[in-house]
């Protein structure tokens, strides 16, 4: 009975170390959290301010340019997928990849081949397993990336959709990541970044009571200026995906750690009652043997008495 109990120990005590790394994690977690919110909230003047300018040069001209234009038969698209570095973070890059297999189905079902691009170990790995192809790939950022991060991850991207597809570029550009809506609430989107969808920016501005997009020149051009805008455009809506889904990561880490301390103080209240019924147990069983052995011993000189 006293080797169980010393197995009941130590468990107890190897829980409450685990207890204690999930409980430091879960309050690091919370902590990044907020910055990450301060990030996302941070970028979205800029972003939206580039928006409200490609919107104009887009609405304002009638020129053709590659990054607006619709292709009428797509043929190529290029999936870029967020997930995590690391692990820990309960259903968060699982989901975001499930939203990228999803997205994958259904230009398949269009007839359209994919690219797919990954940022994160988590996501990689999974591409890795299952020996499908990866164009390209970013590691070690996903936690706290920062506009250059954003501006590496674009390059590529817009060099493919400039191409022509016969050599090796594609027709459309979409996005995977996990959008954060709150503390609580974390949900892996998918979004097209380009080509614009002009009949989508014209609903936008016409819900927009206040704003009436004026008429520009351009100087040089207008195609001249959609190079320019275009690629910063990608690069800001990468970049707020990026702190939208490091926000969604924490909080992920965070409930999940949460999870895991409390699963911790259930399993050590558990193992507590068992310890102590078993040292219950090994006293109760002194207690017998020693009431035991006194019986026998009084048996004993009463039968020698005699």
């Amino acid at each position: 009975m006293g080797a169980q109990l010393r197995v009941y120990k130590r468990r107890i005590q190897a829980v409450t170390a685990t207890k204690k790394i999930t409980k430091a994690m879960e309050m690091i977690a919370a902590s990044r959290i907020v910055k990450a919110q301060r990030k996302v909230a941070a970028s979205m003047p800029y972003a939206t301010e580039l928006t409200r300018a490609v919107t104009a040069v887009a609405t304002g001209s009638n020129t053709s340019h590659p990054l607006t234009t619709e292709i009428e038969t797509p043929t190529r698209a290029a999936v870029l997928l967020l997930t995590s570095d690391r692990g820990l973070a309960g259903g968060y890059s699982s989901n975001a990849i499930k939203a990228a297999e999803r997205l994958r189905e259904r230009l398949a079902a269009e007839g359209k081949e994919v690219d797919t691009y990954i940022v994160g170990r988590k996501g990689l790995a999974y591409y890795g397993f299952r020996e499908r192809k990866v164009t390209e790939s970013w590691t070690g950022f996903t936690d706290s990336p920062d506009y250059s991060d954003a501006k590496r991850i674009a390059g590529p991207l817009i060099e493919a959709i400039q191409k022509d597809t016969a050599e090796g570029g594609v027709d459309e550009l979409h996005i995977v990541f996990t959008q954060f809506v709150s503390m609580m609430t974390q949900n892996a989107v998918d979004d097209r970044m380009l080509p614009l969808s002009l009949d989508e920016i014209a609903e936008e501005s016409s819900t927009r009571k206040d704003e009436i997009l004026p008429l520009f020149d351009f100087e040089p051009s207008a195609e001249d200026v959609l190079d320019a805008l275009l690629p910063r455009y990608v690069e800001s809506r990468i970049y707020n995906a990026l702190l939208q889904a490091a926000a969604s990561e924490h909080a992920a880490r965070r409930r999940a750690m949460k999870s895991a301390t409390d699963n911790a103080g259930d399993l050590i209240k558990s193992l507590s009652r068992l310890a102590n019924a078993a040292r219950q147990a090994e006293i109760t069983q002194e207690i017998s043997e020693i009431v035991g052995g006194a019986s026998a011993l009084s048996d004993a000189s009463a039968g020698s008495d005699k």
